[in-house]
């Protein structure tokens, strides 16, 4: 009976341990098939442009495609859904934006919780954004475009990526400070807005700084203010916001995060290959002239950096009364 209970008692052991072994097992293969990159806006905005830059740079060091998945809507919602709900194997990550950041006091009633949902991984970049006029707009600075804000209130379309992304956020901003009225025009995401902004429909726009600097350069696009609080060097005769507005200062953030309970030897494998590609010359480059400020760090750095931002965002939306459509 000794015997009998001893090899029980041992088969027991070996069966708690072979979870263990096998995430640990996984861990050191990973990855063996495709990574689903998974971007919250549509083909052709700044997430998706970056998300592409840092995809290829993992596809080449993890030995393994990393696919870019776009799944817009609801304000980033839908695709942050998706990777809070997958399974926690490395396979399905998650494009952060600071909509996610925004989005947790935003909307009362979410499908799952951001911060407890999911695991911080890596940051990418701190992003400006750059307020755009078109240039039929009769104003070549911030001045000015209040002015002619405030003698045809409700009569500019201001548009916007969604209620509660960054750019709807730094636009009322905008609006709260320099007591102007204006009428806003939603879209999908900034690819989709851009078109509607060189023609005319809508005459403003607070747009992240890669998608607008194209435009800006080739003048389909005036750039009126950076909404850092110091000019940015990649465009350093455009004045910051908050030489008009003082105190005035919105930004967005890319990062990546992972499924709760994706084994740590795989948040580390992707932050250590991502900071990486962040301190690579070329990818370096690139970013930059985007128009990144390029952000690294542990992935501990990224937890505390987002509950940061998940306050402050928090402290704006109940301050401006902001609420979810």
């Amino acid at each position: 009976m000794k015997l009998a209970r001893r090899r029980l008692l041992r088969l027991a052991a070996a069966a708690t341990a072979l979870p263990f072994v096998s995430r640990a097992a996984t861990a050191q293969t990973y990855p063996t098939r495709p990574v689903r990159l998974i971007v919250q806006v549509p083909a052709g905005g700044s997430p998706d442009i970056i998300a592409r830059v840092i995809g290829q740079w993992l596809s080449e060091k993890l030995g393994q495609p990393v696919v870019v998945d776009n799944r817009p809507g609801a304000s980033g919602n839908i695709a942050t859904e998706l990777v809070a709900k997958a399974t926690p194997d490395g396979y399905t990550v998650l494009f952060d934006m600071s909509a996610n950041a925004i989005n947790a006091s935003l909307y009362q009633r979410l499908n799952y919780n951001f911060i407890n949902d999911t695991v911080p991984v890596a940051s990418i970049a701190r992003i400006p954004l750059v307020m755009d006029v078109n240039p039929s707009v009769p104003a070549k600075d911030v001045p000015e475009f209040i002015a002619y804000a405030k003698a045809n209130p409700g009569k500019i379309n201001l548009a916007a990526a969604g209620v509660g992304t960054p750019l709807y956020v730094a636009g009322e901003l905008f609006k709260m400070m320099a007591g102007v009225k204006m009428t806003d025009i939603n879209y999908q995401g900034e690819a989709q807005a851009i078109p509607d902004l060189m023609s005319g429909q809508v005459q403003a726009l607070f747009g992240v700084m890669p998608a607008s600097l194209g435009y800006i350069k080739s003048g389909k696009l005036r750039a009126l203010a950076v909404t850092t609080a110091k000019r940015q060097d990649v465009l350093p005769d455009v004045p910051a916001m908050a030489e008009f507005l003082p105190g005035y200062e919105a930004s967005g953030w890319y990062g990546v995060s992972t499924p709760k309970g994706t084994p740590q030897e795989i948040v580390e494998t992707l932050n250590k290959q991502i900071n990486r590609g962040l301190a690579d010359p070329d990818v370096k480059k690139r970013l930059v002239d985007l128009g990144c400020n390029v952000l690294t760090g542990s992935p501990a750095d990224f937890a505390k950096f987002i509950a940061n931002e998940t306050e402050k965002w928090a402290k704006v939306i109940k301050f401006t009364g902001i609420k979810a459509e």
